[in-house]
């Protein structure tokens, strides 16, 4: 075998030291094949290598060995023609040899549009530029590794197939983008990997990627090679999202924490249960607790550290796309719980990244998040808010889904957000909206509504912000839906108190309509209102167990009804006493027949499957939430009597009549004014009914307004609807089903 001659020049001044430190911007122009005098010089970086060996078209010649790792030689053109030749590396260690592709004698795997795409902030597809792409480049296999530090004087890819160590894989800086990039051939799905990145002071850190679209299991932190293969077969799903207008249609959510729902079940296997379940209750969508990747458990998913990866906790990616498309396949919409307001700490993710505050802002007191102690992002940096947009695109797009609620908005609307004065600094009008965060929302918005349509946006924002959901055209935030946390404090505030003293309460289920219309609504039980203290929905009740039951079901009948769609939270549909647990899950062994041979839970439960099937049978309940010409109060001063009434219209005019009886005792022959329009009225659905844990106090028949209105039996702690007597109005009773019609 012929040694190569050494060739002259082989190092420019400094070289080969930033090399080995991983500090040098351009390894390309060192290693690698490059035209030399009288040949073509080629240049390896192989630590701990016996020996290095250029295979061209299967003559090798063997390099010399320069020290440090690094080898080198003179190829000649007799033996390399007059092009650069396409060759292999032979690589011998102690314990064997291998032939490989060298990774530098590829032309960049990025092209240019992607480039200007990312320094103009505006790449949509962000997911498929940046990360781990496994590819063909230039014939050959492999994976192109990208990554976006551009403070950073050196960036090396290390991982399974490097056994760790960064030394030979150094990236290359592509320029004013602050893209470093490496096609590393051979390397495919299942590989683990991390960058390692040298800061501006020349400290030294082992990051996980970013973009990394699957991790390892926590605790442990690398990212991991993937690329999806799966096959969607929701395809009827999505063409009739595609033409819905969520606030004219029926939205009823179930708010679920995967991992603990049904405890130590997998993606595909939750897929198994969680769809019929759902779909059995009558619920339209379920909405998913956070499932990008999250170091720590008990934050529930929101302190996020890797933003494109779902959790691998509970599988694979292509795992959590099977989930979707069962519950697509089952009729029930998914939404994904997403949070771009903070990201935590932790020193090999996203945090001072590139050695310098780059997702975070540079201001100390701006950085930090008072509250949870993680950071914020620095929504005013182009390549920041392009990372959230691009990822609010990717979860809808990637995985099928069909909206985000994004958390923890009025904490990013507000500069002076849980700080005291000194702490924050105004906007440059002198108040304390961050306009850099109304900027990014709005994008955000615009650009999902834009490129999925169907899907829906829905703000947790807990101030009076103006617009949150009006058009980004008119000034808007531009959400869908807006959670209404005052309608949920106000709300369990009432219930919370003993009947005698509601009276003194009556307002705070009346002011909901103040500015019921101001927004469009999301009635939200969500799992902050069971956890820490708050108790669980049933025990929030006063009285004894049937009284608090009651309670409940009179609570969740009122909801059903009141102007504004319905979340409930996992463990509520069937009356949990105990706190929601993340270790424990629901209580699912209250449902049991031999342990609850009484319709107590169950009842409960069987309540919430048939408000869902009323209300889904009922324009009334949902065509006109956002339009005041749909409600009408019947009785909304009668806080003696702790009664609500109020009549909801649908498109055509035609009336649904709830009732709410917040008071202990039965009230015979209760007046309330009702349209003349309707000559007759039948209970639909009443929360006293035996079947659910109730008295039974029902109104059956047809009930006939008189002269002195319609008398009604108001059954105590309960809630009845009634809907124009279909006998009455010639249509099938099965449209205004009965209690016990839709058992």
């Amino acid at each position: 075998m012929p040694s190569l001659g050494r060739p002259d020049g082989l190092w420019e001044p400094g070289d080969r030291q930033r090399l080995l430190c991983g500090t040098h911007h351009d390894p390309h122009a060192v290693l690698g094949a490059h035209p030399g005098p009288g040949g073509v010089v080629v240049r390896a970086l192989r630590p701990y290598a016996r020996g290095v060996t250029v295979l061209v078209d299967g003559r090798p010649s063997r390099l010399d060995d320069d020290g440090d790792g690094f080898f080198s030689g003179l190829l000649p053109f007799g033996l390399s023609g007059p092009a650069m030749p396409d060759y292999t590396l032979l690589v011998s260690y102690e314990d064997g040899e291998s032939e490989i592709e060298d990774p530098y004698r590829f032309l960049p795997a990025l092209g240019e549009l992607d480039l200007h795409l990312i320094r103009e902030g505006r790449h949509e597809e962000l997911w498929k530029a940046l990360g781990a792409q496994p590819m063909t480049h230039q014939g050959v296999t492999g994976t192109r590794f990208t990554v976006w530090a551009p403070n950073a004087q050196g960036v090396r890819v290390a991982g399974d197939f490097t056994c760790w160590d960064g030394t030979a894989h150094p990236m290359r800086s592509l320029g004013a983008a602050g893209v470093w990039e490496l096609f590393v051939p051979g390397v495919g799905e299942g590989e683990r990997y991390k960058f390692e990145v040298v800061g501006r002071d020349g400290g030294r850190v082992m990051k996980a990627d970013p973009m990394a679209r699957r991790t390892e299991v926590p605790p442990a932190t690398a990212s991991v090679v993937t690329a999806s293969h799966y096959e969607w077969g929701d395809e009827e799903w999505l063409a009739r999202r595609n033409g819905s207008a969520v606030h004219e249609e029926p939205f009823s959510v179930y708010e679920v924490h995967l991992p603990s729902w049904r405890p130590g079940l997998t993606f595909r296997q939750l897929a198994d249960e969680l769809p019929a379940y759902v779909a059995d209750l009558g619920f339209t969508h379920v909405q998913l607790m956070p499932v990008a990747e999250h170091p720590f458990g008990p934050s529930w998913g929101y302190q996020v550290t890797s933003y494109y990866a779902p959790t691998a906790r509970l599988g694979s990616p292509d795992d959590f796309r099977y989930l979707v498309d069962a519950l697509h396949r089952a009729g029930v919409g998914v939404l994904l719980d997403w949070v771009p307001a903070h990201f935590p700490k932790d020193d090999w993710a996203l945090a001072r990244f590139d050695g310098t505050s780059l997702y975070e802002p540079g201001d100390s007191r701006r950085a930090e998040h008072p509250d949870w102690g993680t950071y914020e992002f620095d929504l005013g940096r182009t390549e920041v808010r392009n990372f959230l947009v691009a990822n609010a695109v990717y979860w809808c797009e990637e995985f099928h889904l069909d909206g985000l609620r994004v958390d923890a908005v009025a904490s990013m609307l507000y500069l002076d957000y849980s700080r005291d004065s000194g702490q924050w600094t105004p906007n440059v009008f002198g108040g304390r909206e961050d306009l850099d965060a109304v900027a990014f929302l709005q994008e955000m918005n615009a650009t999902v509504y834009r490129r999925v349509p169907g899907v829906m946006t829905i703000a947790e924002e807990s101030t009076a912000w103006d617009g949150v959901t009006r058009p980004t055209d008119s000034g808007g935030l531009g959400f869908g839906l807006k959670w209404n946390m005052g309608w949920m404090h106000d709300s369990l505030g009432y219930v919370c108190h003993e009947p005698v003293h509601r009276k003194y309460h009556h307002h705070e289920m009346t002011f909901s309509m103040v500015y019921a219309y101001s927004e469009n609504y999301v009635l939200p039980i969500s799992h902050d209102e069971v956890v820490h203290g708050k108790r669980s929905l049933v025990s929030k009740m006063p009285g004894d167990w049937w009284q608090q039951r009651a309670n409940h079901r009179a609570y969740l009948g009122f909801m059903w009804a009141h102007p504004g769609k319905q979340l409930l939270f996992m463990g509520q549909e069937f009356a949990q006493g105990a706190e929601w647990s993340e270790a424990e899950g629901p209580h699912w062994w209250l449902l049991d027949t031999e342990y609850a041979a009484e319709p107590d839970h169950r009842g409960v439960r069987d309540l919430v499957r048939d408000l869902n099937t009323v209300y889904r049978r009922t324009p009334a309940l949902w065509e006109r939430d956002t339009d005041p010409a749909g409600f009408r109060w019947v009785a909304g001063d009668a806080a003696e009597d702790n009664v609500f009434a109020f009549l909801r219209h649908d498109a055509q005019g035609a009336p649904l009549l709830a009732v709410s009886n917040f008071s202990p005792v039965v009230r015979h022959d209760y007046r309330l004014d009702v349209p003349g329009s309707v000559p007759a009225w039948q209970e639909v659905l009443n929360t006293d009914a035996a079947r659910y844990g109730g008295s039974d106090i029902l109104n059956s028949g047809t009930l006939k307004p008189r002269s002195s209105g319609l008398l009604l039996t108001l059954p105590p702690l309960a809630t009845v609807w009634l809907a124009p007597s279909s006998k009455v109005r010639g249509k099938n009773t099965s449209q205004f089903p009965t209690t016990k019609a839709v058992t």
